[in-house]
């Protein structure tokens, strides 16, 4: 998958401020009803993907791209672990979605008993994956989600069981020539809010090799062949992006989640300009 690992992506509204509080913790949490799904009707921008672990270096970047004129910032971020509960609890001003490793139950569940507001599934292909990965997302008789929740019940208030599944997000990775085969299907999948493309994994399965920002016409005609899809599904429509020229790009095409640099890329792209400053 274009981002391995796991992964978490962090909203934080303009004037969402959810740092708990000993009254809210208290009372049972900071529930915030409906946050991440109004979110997602706006204009959605992550600022990139952190590469390395690290709790400051988290709440950093999650400070800074916070507020968006429209919609919620989301940053996209990358762990060299699993410590759901760690990434979640990190960063208490924002909407967390955390990206698992795989279409496993045990991992989606696991992140949405931490706190997670949404997840993002890797190598969905076709409608009976998408089923798998939405169900686990949802209780019954929607889904076949366990009962655990015990710091989401924190994060998210008594009433969190209630309304866990209108609020949780499901969010598919598209990012095969399988996946494109079957892109109808997949998108009708009741209870799917929306989808993510992977371009470099989907470029490779097209014997294209890997890469973001493409500007070639193949490429460019599946990204948006997904796009018009999504639109006519009703499911909203993200995608990876590498630079803020191709994320706007996206966006004004009808994308409505993107995310750019990761960390070390950032932090490399630093050093180089800098030296090269004192050379000159």
């Amino acid at each position: 998958s274009d981002v391995c690992s796991s992964d978490l992506v962090l909203g934080g509204g303009e004037g969402d401020d959810r740092v708990l509080d000993a009254e809210q913790v208290a009372d049972g949490g900071a529930h915030d009803s409906d946050s991440s799904r109004e979110g997602f009707e706006g204009q959605l921008l992550g600022p990139g993907v952190l590469r390395l672990a690290g709790g400051v270096a988290r709440e950093r970047i999650a400070m800074r791209g916070r507020a968006m004129e429209k919609g919620i910032s989301l940053e996209y971020l990358k762990g060299l672990y699993d410590g759901y509960e760690e990434f979640v609890r990190e960063i208490s001003k924002a909407i967390p979605v955390i990206r698992v490793p795989w279409n496993d139950p045990a991992h989606v569940m696991k992140a949405l008993d931490a706190g997670a507001y949404g997840i993002i599934c890797p190598m969905v292909n076709n409608r009976e994956e998408a089923e798998k990965f939405v169900g686990a997302c949802r209780y019954a008789p929607r889904g076949y989600r366990s009962s655990g929740p015990i710091r989401a019940t924190l994060y998210g208030g008594p009433d969190y069981q209630l309304k866990a599944d209108d609020e949780i997000l499901a969010i598919a990775m598209i990012e095969t020539k399988e996946a494109m085969k079957n892109l109808d299907k997949i998108l009708s999948t009741p209870g799917l809010d929306g989808i993510y493309v992977g371009p470099s994994d989907l470029s490779i399965s097209y014997g294209m090799g890997p890469g973001m920002d493409h500007q070639d016409e193949k490429r460019l005609d599946l990204i948006m062949k997904i796009l018009k899809a999504c639109k006519k599904h009703g499911v909203h429509a993200g995608i990876h992006t590498g630079s803020t020229a191709y994320a706007k790009r996206m966006r004004e095409a009808g994308y409505q989640l993107t995310t750019l640099l990761n960390d070390s890329r950032i932090m490399a792209a630093a050093a180089k300009s800098m030296v090269d400053e004192m050379k000159g």
